[in-house]
């Protein structure tokens, strides 16, 4: 994949990776990836975020171009669309997501598997997530017709320790350094309320 022509191609199938995994013979977990390489001073593609991650939302690889903040520990958000492409095989799940901090991103995601060892031995699965900045979703052919007004996106966060939405339907762990309030006479609506 060279830089130039690979930059060329990028720019006129809009960002399709299935062409270019086609037309460059790669996969598309690689293909992903180096998307997200294309910032050369003079020469840049769209700024991406590449991810992936398991189905316990361990970041196994990261690179970024953009402001979005990864998880550094506890897993990511359970509501980030890296998490649906697990139940979609072979396809592409798109989703226009808003952080705590005001950025909103144009994020797709696709369950990519390791290759077969033997029978009886399970595969590597990982979900692959490439993202840019809604301010260049024009730019990506996975924008066309999806609502891209950030009102309607889910709002999602850094990793449920230090995530500060509050009342997250999703929440896997409770926010560091704040109290929990438990109640053993009432069920909660939302897991590990806080003080």
């Amino acid at each position: 994949m060279p830089y130039q022509p690979f930059l060329s191609m990028a720019e006129e199938t809009r960002y399709d990776i299935d062409l270019l995994c086609n037309y460059f013979g790669t996969g598309f977990e690689t293909t992903a990836q180096r998307l997200a390489t294309l910032q050369r001073p003079g020469l840049t593609g769209v700024p991406f975020s590449f991810i992936r991650t398991d189905r316990a939302g361990n970041i196994s690889k990261r690179q970024s171009s953009t402001a979005f903040h990864f998880a550094r520990s506890g897993g990511s958000c359970p509501l980030w669309v890296v998490h649906r492409a697990f139940e979609t095989p072979n396809r592409i799940t798109r989703q226009v997501a808003a952080m705590p901090d005001g950025h909103a991103y144009l994020w797709i995601g696709r369950f990519v598997q390791g290759t077969a060892k033997s029978w009886g031995t399970p595969r590597k699965e990982f979900a692959v997530g490439l993202g840019c900045d809604i301010s260049e979703a024009d730019r990506i052919v996975y924008a066309d017709a999806l609502n891209l007004d950030t009102s309607a996106a889910t709002p999602i966060g850094p990793g449920c320790t230090v995530c500060p939405r509050e009342n997250c339907p999703q929440r896997a762990l409770p926010q560091a350094d704040r109290p929990i309030q438990v109640s053993l006479n009432r069920t909660a609506e939302h897991s590990y309320s806080t003080f």
